[in-house]
Parts: structure tokens; C-alpha cells; sequence
């Protein structure tokens, strides 16, 4: 017997062993200033977006995705920690002076990133497109690739310079395009690996401000959208809060501008797709696509985000952006109405990669995970979020928003979002909505008190990590 054991041991010594079964790949693209109601699959009938419709067909699409912050560099932080500006210190756009120079620094290095887990995991992390979060010449948190931008703004799609390898550069095409082809190339590096891999994939495109907007566009979709009225873009008179931007307001060359944009992006996220299942990674990548905040085109008379008027806005079109979750056999396709928000997305993500047990413990994450209700499950969901810039900040609920202002010191704002979804009608200081008023000033309160970093949080005199776009005075 004891020499058939031994047989028989060998055996099962010599049998080759099944690897477990590869973690899913990520391909994360966020697009700048990039209002939800612009795709076809948020409604809009003007504005061509086949792909991304196809991708919501084929995936989660989320109604009521709201932006934390309304400009480029805190919203994208917040992406990447799963933290409010509040607690990341990121408050606005970063100075160039931080991005390139003696005085660069990355902005996130104290925090556990969503790149710097997922190398640590074993992922292959490539960067394509915008970071604007400090210290743009250097690779960060583990990308291996890293192809991006030299400043946070864009000037001219066609001339303003790249990094590469340590080189700054000027762009070789059309840079929405250069960023897709080297999404793509990054793709087809990974197909034979053994490793899992993130894109990241930051688009500067549709970058709906700047001068570029007073001149038609150049790209593929031009000449389609040249004699286009493309009704969407309400005509309205425009807010006497309206600060900047007031040259693009109910301008037709503007308009054309950004919907030659935004069909380019959607280009690009189908080329991207397509790239997945040409290379046998479709079933096994984890697609989102979401806005970094939410723009207006003319509704309610602003054009815009939240920065470009004065006193600082908080419209819920400012803070919308597209959200959308797409991993076939994994994700269930539908729409949620859930009120969710971008400080979500971090817990989401780790937790349907199965990697939860990643998720940081300080700073304590405000958001929570999305990833049941990608599977079809019930969640328990408060629907509430919560939006700062600077001396600005704003509560939301199912009915109601709040928005107060410390820096000047008002006005102040309260909506019933049931009866007033577009925002027209300000009920505070309103006796008959003393009670909700204060209740939703106590909920705003508890909130920040909550989660904000005495170190981070402006509101009570704390720094921000960026220069002040309007003064604390």
C-alpha cells in the first residue's frame, strides 16, 4: 500500500495547477466638463452619441449622478480617493505653478489612490489624456504608461503640448483622437498578459468653455453640425449671475462647437469598446464612463459651471454628469434612479473588482458602494448628496436642496425639487418653509461636521491646496 501511496502522490504533485481566475480589468474614461443631458442616452435627440447609447444599453446608466464640486482638479481627486474636497484639500483648478516647474507637487501623495491599490495588486496602471492633480512630468501612483497634458486647460485641440516619456511635446493629431489611439495601444499591450490592467482614459474633450468656443470646430463632425439650430441648448435670457463665459451664451457657434465635441468623445469610447472585444478583454473589463462635473448650455440662463458666475451656483445641471457601468455578464443592464454621486464611485469600483477589503479606513470614505445595485440587488440607499466650492456649499435630497454661501455671506437658496426641478423658484427666508429650511440647514451642517478635515475645510478657516478662486474676504 505505502508504495501506491506514494504513486498516487506523485500524481497529484505532477497535475498542473488551474490558476484562479484573472481579476477584471478597468477601463475608467472621464471626459471634461461634460453635462449628462448632452448624450442621447440622457435624453438629448441633437447630439450624436451612438456608442455611449449602445454602452447604456449594455450596462447601468444612472439617472441622478451629481459632481461634489463643479471644476476640473477637486472632481477629479475625488474620483480617485473617494474623498470630498473637503477632506482631500483640493478645492479648485490647480495653478499651472503645480503641474510643471520647481514648485510641482502631486496633490494626492498622503492618500491611498485608486491607481496606487491597484498596482499594489498587481494591475498594469496606464494614464491617457488630462491629471491636472500636481506634478504632471512624473508618473504617479503606479502608471507605467503615462501620456497626458502639460497644464490642466485646453487652448486648441490641435496644438497645445503633451508629456511623454519625460518630454514635453507638441500634439501630433487632434488630441480627443490621440487619446483614444494610445487608449488603444495601451489595450493591445495588455492583451497577452498574465497581469490585469487600468486605463485610465481622461479626455480634455468636450471641454465646453475658453475662446475655442468662438470658433467652429474642425473635427469629423463639423460640416454635420454646421447648419444644425440643435434645439437642446435652451435660448434664454441670460442670469444676471452670469460672470464669465457670457460671449458663448445663445451663441450658434458655440453650440456647434460643443456638439462637434461631444460626438468626437463618443467616437472614441466606441473605438475603445471595440478594442475590448477584438481583443478577447470585453467580458472581463469593467467600462465606466462619467463626467468630471456637470455644464449648463443655457438653461436657466447659464452657460457654464458653478465657477462662472458670481455668486458661485450650485444648479443641479452644474453638478449632473453621465455615469454609466458597463461589464458584460457582471453588471445588469437598466437605469437607476438612485441619487448617487462621484464620491461613490471609489467604493463601487474596489468592491465589484472584489477587492472591498482595500477600501481605506482614514480618511473615513463618505460614499458607499454602488456594486450590489450593478448586480440587480436592493440597496439601502439614503438618497442624499452633498456639493462645495470654496465658501459655497449645498444639501440635496429626493424633494429638497439647500444651498448656503459664507464667502460673501449669502445669498442664500432652497428649492422643493418635487414642484421645481429646474430651480426657478427661491423659497428661502420663506415663513411657510421655516421648518424644512432648517432642517435642511442642520442636515448640510451634520454633514460637514461629519466628514470635512479641520485642516481642508474652508467653511471654518481651514487651507486648500489650490489657489482661491474667489478671495475669503
Amino acid at each position: 500500500m505505502k508504495p501506491l501511496l506514494g504513486i498516487l502522490l506523485l500524481l497529484v504533485v505532477a497535475l498542473p495547477v488551474r490558476s484562479a481566475e484573472k481579476p477584471p480589468n478597468l477601463v475608467f474614461i472621464l471626459t471634461d466638463n461634460h453635462g449628462a443631458w448632452t448624450l442621447g442616452c440622457y435624453g438629448n435627440q441633437d447630439i450624436r452619441t451612438p456608442h455611449l447609447d449602445q454602452m447604456a444599453e449594455e450596462g447601468m446608466l444612472f439617472t441622478r449622478a451629481l459632481s461634489s464640486n463643479p471644476v476640473c482638479s477637486p472632481t477629479r481627486a475625488t474620483y480617485l480617493t473617494g474623498l470630498l474636497p473637503s477632506q482631500h484639500g483640493v478645492h479648485c483648478f490647480l495653478d499651472p505653478k503645480y503641474m510643471m516647474g520647481p514648485e510641482a507637487y502631486y496633490t494626492l501623495d498622503e492618500f491611498d489612490t485608486l491607481p496606487e491599490i491597484l498596482h499594489s495588486e498587481g494591475y498594469t496602471c496606464g494614464l491617457v489624456g488630462k491629471w491636472h492633480l500636481g506634478a504632471n512630468m512624473t508618473p504617479q501612483d503606479g502608471f507605467s504608461t503615462w501620456v497626458t497634458m502639460e497644464r490642466g486647460s485646453t487652448r486648441d485641440f490641435y496644438g497645445d503640448p503633451i508629456i511623454e516619456n519625460g518630454e514635453v511635446k507638441p500634439t501630433p493629431e487632434y488630441m480627443t483622437d490621440l487619446w483614444t489611439r494610445r487608449g488603444k495601444q495601451f489595450i493591445e499591450e495588455q492583451a497577452d498578459s498574465e497581469k490585469p490592467f487600468f486605463l485610465y482614459l481622461a479626455y480634455n474633450g468636450p471641454y465646453c468653455l475658453s475662446p475655442l468656443l468662438l470658433e467652429p470646430a474642425k473635427n469629423r463632425h463639423a460640416e454635420y453640425y454646421s447648419d444644425k439650430y440643435i434645439p437642446s441648448f435652451p435660448r434664454d435670457t441670460m442670469h444676471p449671475w452670469q460672470f464669465n463665459n457670457k460671449d458663448y451664451h445663445n451663441n450658434i457657434v458655440s453650440i456647434r462647437r460643443v456638439a462637434a465635441e461631444v460626438s468626437a468623445v463618443d467616437d472614441g469610447v466606441g473605438e475603445i469598446l471595440q478594442s475590448l472585444k477584438d481583443n478577447g478583454l470585453d467580458e472581463n473589463t469593467l467600462v465606466v464612463f462619467a463626467g468630471d462635473q456637470g455644464w449648463m448650455g443655457g438653461q436657466n440662463g447659464f452657460f457654464g459651471m458653478g465657477d462662472h458666475t458670481r455668486p458661485i451656483a450650485a444648479h443641479d445641471l452644474m453638478m449632473q454628469v453621465p455615469f454609466i457601468f458597463r461589464h458584460p455578464g457582471s453588471v445588469v443592464p437598466g437605469k437607476n434612479d438612485l441619487l448617487v454621486s462621484n464620491i461613490d464611485f471609489f467604493p463601487t469600483v474596489l468592491d465589484h473588482m472584489g477587492l472591498a477589503n482595500r477600501l481605506p479606513g482614514k480618511p473615513a470614505l463618505p460614499g458607499h458602494s454602488l456594486a450590489p445595485a450593478l448586480k440587480g440587488e436592493e440597496v439601502e440607499w439614503t438618497n442624499e448628496m452633498a456639493y462645495e466650492f470654496e465658501g459655497t456649499r449645498s444639501f440635496r435630497t429626493d424633494d429638497w436642496k439647500v444651498v448656503l454661501r459664507k464667502f460673501p455671506d449669502g445669498p442664500s437658496e432652497l428649492y422643493d425639487m418635487k414642484n421645481d426641478p429646474h430651480e426657478r423658484f427661491n423659497l428661502f427666508g420663506q415663513p411657510e418653509h421655516a421648518t424644512i429650511q432648517a432642517e435642511m440647514i442642520g442636515k448640510l451642517e451634520a454633514y460637514f461636521d461629519k466628514w470635512a478635515d479641520p485642516e481642508y475645510d474652508i467653511w471654518n478657516g481651514g487651507r486648500s491646496k489650490a489657489r482661491r478662486l474667489v478671495p475669503n474676504e
